[in-house]
Protein backbone atom coordinates (compact mmCIF):
# COMPACT_ATOMS: atom_id res chain seq x y z
CA UNK A 1 0.00 0.00 0.00
CA UNK A 2 1.65 3.28 -1.37
CA UNK A 3 0.64 6.99 -0.12
CA UNK A 4 2.07 10.46 -0.55
CA UNK A 5 3.57 12.90 2.59
CA UNK A 6 1.19 15.55 3.43
CA UNK A 7 4.07 17.76 3.51
CA UNK A 8 6.01 16.87 0.82
CA UNK A 9 3.29 15.40 -1.53
CA UNK A 10 6.15 14.41 -4.42
CA UNK A 11 7.92 12.13 -1.62
CA UNK A 12 5.98 8.41 -2.03
CA UNK A 13 5.86 6.63 1.42
CA UNK A 14 5.46 2.96 1.44
CA UNK A 15 3.02 1.58 4.15
CA UNK A 16 2.40 -2.02 4.54
CA UNK A 17 1.72 -4.58 7.87
CA UNK A 18 3.22 -6.56 10.01
CA UNK A 19 2.00 -8.12 13.15
CA UNK A 20 -0.22 -5.67 13.62
CA UNK A 21 1.81 -3.05 13.26
CA UNK A 22 2.31 -0.11 10.29
CA UNK A 23 5.40 0.89 9.19
CA UNK A 24 5.97 3.56 6.67
CA UNK A 25 8.93 3.99 5.20
CA UNK A 26 10.65 7.07 3.07
CA UNK A 27 12.31 5.83 0.06
CA UNK A 28 14.86 8.16 0.64
CA UNK A 29 17.64 6.65 1.64
CA UNK A 30 18.29 9.29 5.17
CA UNK A 31 14.94 8.48 6.56
CA UNK A 32 14.17 5.69 8.68
CA UNK A 33 11.23 3.69 9.92
CA UNK A 34 8.43 4.80 12.20
CA UNK A 35 6.42 2.33 14.01
CA UNK A 36 2.42 3.03 14.59
CA UNK A 37 -0.44 1.01 15.49
CA UNK A 38 -2.76 -0.37 12.68
CA UNK A 39 -6.49 1.55 14.01
CA UNK A 40 -4.81 4.63 13.55
CA UNK A 41 -4.39 4.58 10.42
CA UNK A 42 -7.35 5.99 9.19
CA UNK A 43 -6.70 9.30 11.40
CA UNK A 44 -2.59 8.90 10.64
CA UNK A 45 -1.49 12.10 8.90
CA UNK A 46 1.64 11.35 7.34
CA UNK A 47 4.49 13.87 7.46
CA UNK A 48 8.44 14.26 6.21
CA UNK A 49 11.03 13.70 9.33
CA UNK A 50 14.90 14.28 9.27
CA UNK A 51 16.91 11.22 9.55
CA UNK A 52 17.50 12.78 13.22
CA UNK A 53 14.27 12.75 14.73
CA UNK A 54 13.01 9.43 12.86
CA UNK A 55 16.19 7.62 13.92
CA UNK A 56 15.64 8.14 18.14
CA UNK A 57 12.30 7.62 17.41
CA UNK A 58 12.75 4.45 15.99
CA UNK A 59 15.25 3.25 18.31
CA UNK A 60 12.93 4.08 21.13
CA UNK A 61 9.86 2.30 20.20
CA UNK A 62 11.82 -1.05 19.11
CA UNK A 63 12.50 -1.77 22.74
CA UNK A 64 9.37 -0.54 23.98
CA UNK A 65 5.86 -2.38 24.03
CA UNK A 66 3.63 -1.29 21.77
CA UNK A 67 1.76 2.41 22.73
CA UNK A 68 -1.65 3.05 22.28
CA UNK A 69 -0.78 7.24 22.27
CA UNK A 70 -1.80 9.32 19.16
CA UNK A 71 0.38 9.60 16.52
CA UNK A 72 0.83 13.33 17.68
CA UNK A 73 1.83 12.52 20.90
CA UNK A 74 4.37 9.97 19.59
CA UNK A 75 5.95 12.72 17.03
CA UNK A 76 5.87 15.04 19.57
CA UNK A 77 7.77 12.47 22.03
CA UNK A 78 10.16 11.77 18.68
CA UNK A 79 10.85 15.60 18.59
CA UNK A 80 11.78 16.48 22.11
CA UNK A 81 13.92 13.18 22.11
CA UNK A 82 15.70 14.37 18.96
CA UNK A 83 16.03 18.33 21.17
CA UNK A 84 17.88 16.33 23.63
CA UNK A 85 20.31 14.56 21.56
CA UNK A 86 20.82 17.29 19.33
CA UNK A 87 21.59 19.31 22.66
CA UNK A 88 24.20 16.70 23.99
CA UNK A 89 25.97 17.01 20.41
CA UNK A 90 26.39 20.79 21.02
CA UNK A 91 27.46 20.40 24.56
CA UNK A 92 30.31 17.83 23.97
CA UNK A 93 31.46 20.23 20.85
CA UNK A 94 31.45 23.09 23.23
CA UNK A 95 33.46 20.86 25.44
CA UNK A 96 35.81 20.07 22.75
CA UNK A 97 36.09 23.98 21.48
CA UNK A 98 36.97 24.51 24.94
CA UNK A 99 39.55 21.97 25.55
CA UNK A 100 41.12 23.09 22.13
CA UNK A 101 41.53 26.86 23.44
CA UNK A 102 42.94 25.42 26.78
CA UNK A 103 45.54 23.50 24.53
CA UNK A 104 46.48 25.83 22.59
CA UNK A 105 47.44 28.46 25.33
CA UNK A 106 49.33 26.11 26.99
CA UNK A 107 51.12 25.92 23.35
CA UNK A 108 51.72 29.09 23.36
CA UNK A 109 52.87 30.06 26.32
CA UNK A 110 55.39 26.96 26.43
CA UNK A 111 56.48 28.68 22.79
CA UNK A 112 56.78 31.68 24.51
CA UNK A 113 59.12 30.03 27.81
CA UNK A 114 61.29 28.47 24.80
CA UNK A 115 61.51 31.61 23.27
CA UNK A 116 62.58 33.72 26.28
CA UNK A 117 65.24 31.08 27.12
CA UNK A 118 67.08 30.75 24.29
CA UNK A 119 67.13 34.60 23.95
CA UNK A 120 68.45 34.90 27.45
CA UNK A 121 70.99 32.48 26.37
CA UNK A 122 71.69 34.31 22.93
CA UNK A 123 72.45 37.35 24.98
CA UNK A 124 74.72 35.73 27.89
CA UNK A 125 76.80 33.97 24.85
CA UNK A 126 77.29 36.95 23.06
CA UNK A 127 77.22 39.52 26.01
CA UNK A 128 80.59 37.53 28.07
CA UNK A 129 83.14 39.25 28.64
CA UNK A 130 86.42 38.30 26.22
CA UNK A 131 88.84 37.08 28.56
CA UNK A 132 92.90 36.36 27.55
CA UNK A 133 95.24 33.39 27.50
CA UNK A 134 95.38 33.33 31.43
CA UNK A 135 91.28 33.49 31.85
CA UNK A 136 91.68 37.16 32.54
CA UNK A 137 88.68 39.34 31.53
CA UNK A 138 89.88 41.77 28.61
CA UNK A 139 89.49 45.46 29.62
CA UNK A 140 86.03 46.81 26.91
CA UNK A 141 83.85 49.91 26.51
CA UNK A 142 81.12 48.24 28.46
CA UNK A 143 83.01 47.22 31.78
CA UNK A 144 81.09 50.17 33.63
CA UNK A 145 77.80 49.43 32.90
CA UNK A 146 75.64 47.48 34.79
CA UNK A 147 76.17 43.79 34.46
CA UNK A 148 73.24 42.85 32.40
CA UNK A 149 73.66 46.43 30.32
CA UNK A 150 76.41 45.55 29.64
CA UNK A 151 75.75 41.69 28.46
CA UNK A 152 72.77 43.63 26.47
CA UNK A 153 75.33 45.75 24.85
CA UNK A 154 77.87 43.49 24.23
CA UNK A 155 75.20 40.85 22.31
CA UNK A 156 73.94 43.71 20.45
CA UNK A 157 77.24 44.48 18.86
CA UNK A 158 78.20 41.00 18.40
CA UNK A 159 75.01 41.00 16.44
CA UNK A 160 75.99 43.89 14.27
CA UNK A 161 79.09 42.49 13.60
CA UNK A 162 78.10 38.95 12.28
CA UNK A 163 75.68 41.09 10.26
CA UNK A 164 78.55 43.65 8.42
CA UNK A 165 80.41 40.02 8.55
CA UNK A 166 77.77 38.74 5.69
CA UNK A 167 76.83 41.93 4.05
CA UNK A 168 80.38 43.60 4.10
CA UNK A 169 83.14 41.81 1.72
CA UNK A 170 85.66 40.34 3.83
CA UNK A 171 88.25 42.44 3.19
CA UNK A 172 89.00 45.89 2.56
CA UNK A 173 91.56 44.92 0.08
CA UNK A 174 90.47 41.71 -1.69
CA UNK A 175 93.96 41.18 -3.38
CA UNK A 176 97.68 42.21 -2.71
CA UNK A 177 99.28 45.24 -3.74
CA UNK A 178 99.93 45.06 -7.90
CA UNK A 179 103.38 42.90 -8.03
CA UNK A 180 106.96 45.37 -8.99
CA UNK A 181 110.19 44.90 -10.35
CA UNK A 182 111.93 42.32 -11.09
CA UNK A 183 108.52 40.42 -11.02
CA UNK A 184 106.34 40.98 -13.87
CA UNK A 185 102.50 42.69 -13.26
CA UNK A 186 99.96 42.09 -16.33
CA UNK A 187 99.02 45.83 -17.44
CA UNK A 188 95.41 44.87 -17.37
CA UNK A 189 93.12 42.79 -14.62
CA UNK A 190 90.27 40.37 -15.92
CA UNK A 191 87.74 39.53 -13.55
CA UNK A 192 85.74 36.45 -14.05
CA UNK A 193 82.22 35.56 -12.73
CA UNK A 194 82.49 31.11 -12.99
CA UNK A 195 79.16 30.13 -12.82
CA UNK A 196 77.00 30.07 -16.13
CA UNK A 197 80.40 32.11 -17.75
CA UNK A 198 82.84 29.26 -17.71
CA UNK A 199 80.91 26.40 -16.02
CA UNK A 200 77.49 25.26 -15.65
CA UNK A 201 75.37 23.35 -12.92
CA UNK A 202 73.43 20.47 -14.46
CA UNK A 203 71.70 17.89 -12.57
CA UNK A 204 70.55 14.26 -13.71
CA UNK A 205 68.92 11.06 -11.93
CA UNK A 206 73.05 9.16 -11.78
CA UNK A 207 75.19 11.63 -11.06
CA UNK A 208 72.94 14.47 -9.00
CA UNK A 209 74.45 17.97 -9.38
CA UNK A 210 77.48 18.41 -11.78
CA UNK A 211 79.14 21.02 -13.67
CA UNK A 212 79.56 21.13 -17.23
CA UNK A 213 82.44 22.86 -18.76
CA UNK A 214 81.94 25.69 -21.78
CA UNK A 215 83.34 24.72 -24.83
CA UNK A 216 86.67 26.98 -25.26
CA UNK A 217 87.72 27.12 -22.06
CA UNK A 218 91.39 25.99 -22.17
CA UNK A 219 91.56 28.27 -25.24
CA UNK A 220 90.26 31.53 -23.96
CA UNK A 221 92.51 31.30 -20.38
CA UNK A 222 95.74 30.24 -22.68
CA UNK A 223 94.63 34.05 -24.95
CA UNK A 224 93.80 36.27 -22.00
CA UNK A 225 96.33 35.15 -19.31
CA UNK A 226 99.50 36.49 -18.74
CA UNK A 227 101.35 38.88 -19.70
CA UNK A 228 97.91 40.51 -21.08
CA UNK A 229 95.79 40.17 -18.70
CA UNK A 230 95.65 39.32 -14.58
CA UNK A 231 92.93 36.89 -14.34
CA UNK A 232 90.55 37.20 -11.26
CA UNK A 233 87.70 34.63 -10.89
CA UNK A 234 85.35 36.54 -8.52
CA UNK A 235 81.98 34.36 -7.71
CA UNK A 236 79.03 34.42 -5.80
CA UNK A 237 79.58 30.50 -5.15
CA UNK A 238 81.26 28.71 -2.15
CA UNK A 239 84.70 28.30 -1.40
CA UNK A 240 84.02 24.78 -0.74
CA UNK A 241 82.31 24.32 -3.69
CA UNK A 242 84.56 26.56 -6.51
CA UNK A 243 87.93 25.73 -5.36
CA UNK A 244 88.12 22.25 -6.46
CA UNK A 245 86.22 22.95 -9.82
CA UNK A 246 88.68 25.71 -10.46
CA UNK A 247 91.78 23.33 -10.09
CA UNK A 248 90.18 21.15 -12.72
CA UNK A 249 89.43 23.64 -14.70
CA UNK A 250 92.67 25.93 -14.73
CA UNK A 251 95.14 22.69 -14.34
CA UNK A 252 98.29 25.44 -16.12
CA UNK A 253 97.76 28.12 -13.57
CA UNK A 254 96.19 30.73 -15.53
CA UNK A 255 93.92 31.86 -13.01
CA UNK A 256 95.93 34.25 -10.48
CA UNK A 257 93.30 35.22 -7.50
CA UNK A 258 90.22 33.31 -6.39
CA UNK A 259 87.32 35.16 -4.42
CA UNK A 260 84.29 33.40 -3.35
CA UNK A 261 80.72 34.73 -1.71
CA UNK A 262 82.82 35.71 1.13
CA UNK A 263 84.22 38.86 -0.69
CA UNK A 264 81.06 40.06 -1.96
CA UNK A 265 79.00 42.37 -0.97
CA UNK A 266 75.16 41.43 0.50
CA UNK A 267 72.60 44.24 -1.49
CA UNK A 268 68.88 43.47 -1.65
CA UNK A 269 69.35 40.04 -1.21
CA UNK A 270 72.10 39.67 -4.37
CA UNK A 271 75.26 38.94 -3.53
CA UNK A 272 77.44 41.74 -5.43
CA UNK A 273 80.80 42.12 -6.55
CA UNK A 274 82.25 45.61 -5.70
CA UNK A 275 84.91 45.98 -7.92
CA UNK A 276 86.69 49.20 -5.54
CA UNK A 277 87.72 46.69 -3.36
CA UNK A 278 90.15 45.07 -6.09
CA UNK A 279 93.00 47.55 -5.22
CA UNK A 280 93.83 47.61 -8.70
CA UNK A 281 93.11 50.99 -11.18
CA UNK A 282 89.74 50.97 -12.00
CA UNK A 283 90.14 52.26 -15.71
CA UNK A 284 92.65 48.60 -16.52
CA UNK A 285 89.45 46.18 -14.88
CA UNK A 286 87.03 44.42 -17.00
CA UNK A 287 84.69 42.39 -15.55
CA UNK A 288 82.76 39.61 -17.06
CA UNK A 289 79.47 38.15 -15.81
CA UNK A 290 75.43 37.53 -16.98
CA UNK A 291 73.86 39.14 -14.35
CA UNK A 292 73.41 42.73 -14.06
CA UNK A 293 72.80 43.33 -10.44
CA UNK A 294 76.00 41.44 -9.55
CA UNK A 295 78.05 44.65 -11.15
CA UNK A 296 75.44 47.36 -10.23
CA UNK A 297 77.89 49.21 -8.48
CA UNK A 298 80.33 49.71 -11.20
CA UNK A 299 78.66 49.09 -14.57
CA UNK A 300 81.04 50.90 -16.80
CA UNK A 301 83.91 47.99 -16.31
CA UNK A 302 81.13 45.11 -16.83
CA UNK A 303 80.68 42.98 -20.68
CA UNK A 304 77.57 41.42 -19.85
CA UNK A 305 77.25 37.97 -21.79
CA UNK A 306 74.32 35.87 -22.33
CA UNK A 307 73.91 32.98 -19.59
CA UNK A 308 75.21 30.17 -20.74
CA UNK A 309 72.51 27.02 -20.55
CA UNK A 310 75.01 24.27 -21.26
CA UNK A 311 74.44 24.27 -25.32
CA UNK A 312 77.56 22.70 -26.97
CA UNK A 313 78.17 24.52 -30.27
CA UNK A 314 77.97 27.64 -28.34
CA UNK A 315 81.46 29.85 -29.32
CA UNK A 316 81.45 32.97 -27.37
CA UNK A 317 84.31 32.92 -25.22
CA UNK A 318 86.55 32.77 -28.64
CA UNK A 319 84.73 35.86 -29.65
CA UNK A 320 85.35 37.50 -25.83
CA UNK A 321 88.85 36.37 -26.51
CA UNK A 322 89.47 38.57 -29.69
CA UNK A 323 87.78 41.08 -28.06
CA UNK A 324 90.35 41.03 -24.60
CA UNK A 325 93.24 40.69 -27.07
CA UNK A 326 92.14 43.52 -29.14
CA UNK A 327 91.87 45.86 -26.25
CA UNK A 328 94.85 44.74 -24.52
CA UNK A 329 97.40 45.02 -27.59
CA UNK A 330 95.71 48.35 -28.66
CA UNK A 331 97.42 49.33 -25.17
CA UNK A 332 94.15 51.29 -24.47
CA UNK A 333 94.77 53.88 -21.56
CA UNK A 334 90.44 53.33 -20.17
CA UNK A 335 89.04 50.78 -20.68
CA UNK A 336 85.77 52.26 -19.87
CA UNK A 337 85.72 54.11 -23.09
CA UNK A 338 85.73 51.21 -25.04
CA UNK A 339 83.21 49.29 -22.70
CA UNK A 340 80.67 51.68 -23.15
CA UNK A 341 81.07 52.08 -27.06
CA UNK A 342 80.02 48.67 -26.90
CA UNK A 343 77.07 48.47 -24.65
CA UNK A 344 75.58 50.63 -27.06
CA UNK A 345 74.53 47.11 -28.74
CA UNK A 346 72.42 44.93 -27.25
CA UNK A 347 75.46 41.86 -28.48
CA UNK A 348 78.61 43.54 -27.50
CA UNK A 349 80.27 40.78 -28.73
CA UNK A 350 78.67 40.17 -32.18
CA UNK A 351 78.79 43.96 -32.98
CA UNK A 352 82.89 43.68 -32.27
CA UNK A 353 82.58 40.65 -34.79
CA UNK A 354 81.01 42.86 -37.45
CA UNK A 355 83.48 46.01 -36.87
CA UNK A 356 86.23 43.53 -37.72
CA UNK A 357 84.98 42.38 -40.33
CA UNK A 358 84.89 46.03 -41.59
CA UNK A 359 88.50 46.35 -40.47
CA UNK A 360 89.70 43.41 -42.30
CA UNK A 361 88.34 44.47 -45.32
CA UNK A 362 89.05 48.39 -45.22
CA UNK A 363 92.65 46.69 -44.86
CA UNK A 364 92.58 44.73 -47.54
CA UNK A 365 91.36 47.31 -49.70
CA UNK A 366 94.32 49.53 -49.06
CA UNK A 367 97.12 46.62 -49.45
CA UNK A 368 95.22 45.89 -52.66
CA UNK A 369 95.49 49.44 -53.70
CA UNK A 370 98.98 50.03 -52.99
CA UNK A 371 99.71 46.27 -54.80
CA UNK A 372 97.80 48.33 -57.67
CA UNK A 373 100.05 51.24 -57.36
CA UNK A 374 103.16 49.98 -57.08
CA UNK A 375 102.80 47.58 -59.78
CA UNK A 376 102.09 50.68 -62.04
CA UNK A 377 104.91 52.37 -60.59
CA UNK A 378 107.24 49.66 -61.56
CA UNK A 379 105.61 49.81 -64.85
CA UNK A 380 106.62 53.40 -65.57
CA UNK A 381 110.27 52.69 -64.03
CA UNK A 382 110.62 49.96 -66.76
CA UNK A 383 109.73 52.02 -69.14
CA UNK A 384 112.15 54.66 -68.15
CA UNK A 385 115.11 52.57 -68.78
CA UNK A 386 114.01 50.95 -71.72
CA UNK A 387 113.17 47.85 -70.44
Amino acid sequence: MAALCNTCSNIPLRIFSSKGNIFRQFLRPNVKVCMVRLPQLQSLTLRCFSRTSLCAFAEHNSQQPESTLPISVLIKQAEEKAKESTGDEERKKKERKQKFAKYQRWAMYLTGTMLAGISLLTVYELGEPRKDENGQIIPDEFENDLVVAAYIKRAFKEMRNYRTMIVEPSAEKLLPDPLTEPYYQPPYTLVLEMTNVLVHPEWTYSNGWRFKKRPGVDYFLQQVGPPLFEIVIYTSEQGFTAFPLLDSLDPKGYIMYRLFRDATKYVDGHHVKDLSSLNRDMSRVIFIDYDPKSFQLQPRNAVRMKKWEGNDDDRSLFDLAAFLRTIATSEVEDVRSVLDFYKQHDDPLEAFKENQARLHAEQERIAQTKKEATNLAGSWTSRLLGR
